[in-house]
């Protein structure tokens, strides 16, 4: 466990407490928990200038072919009781980002065949991590 997860938590507290911004939260965790994975935020919330949806998070996978692009769509629901959150994101979703991420790698001069959709859900039970929830075309 991180020595500094305690004030992390606390942290985390006085954020949210006045704003009860649960969504912000849930990709914080998610930030956390990729970097606890060894990938590294390149960007959070990221829209293109055009405009046409916003990735919450990009991140960069090292591996033996290159780095692969990562791009995450974080889910949260204070409760994973009614409904999946990972569930929520549905093919209108999936163009914007599609769009988004094919932008994204036109700019920063990425290769274009190491690149991955993850959704993170993030609910009061934990978070799930769904690695290559879909296929980039």
């Amino acid at each position: 466990m991180n020595p500094l997860a305690p004030l992390y938590r606390l942290a985390d507290y006085l954020r949210y407490r006045r704003h009860r911004d649960l969504g912000r939260r849930g990709e914080d965790l998610a930030h956390r928990y990729l970097r606890r994975l060894g990938l590294l935020v390149v960007a959070r919330n990221w829209r293109p200038p055009q405009g046409g949806g916003e990735i919450d998070l990009i991140a960069c996978e090292p591996g033996k072919d290159g780095d692969t692009l990562v791009f995450v769509e974080v889910k949260t629901r204070a409760s994973g009781e009614f409904n999946a959150p990972e569930r929520d994101v549905d093919a209108d979703k999936l163009v914007a980002l599609r769009r988004a991420a094919r932008d994204y790698v036109r700019r920063a001069e990425a290769d274009p065949n190491l690149v991955r959709f993850d959704v993170i859900a993030v609910t009061d039970v934990g978070i799930q991590h769904f690695r290559d929830a879909f296929p980039p075309a």
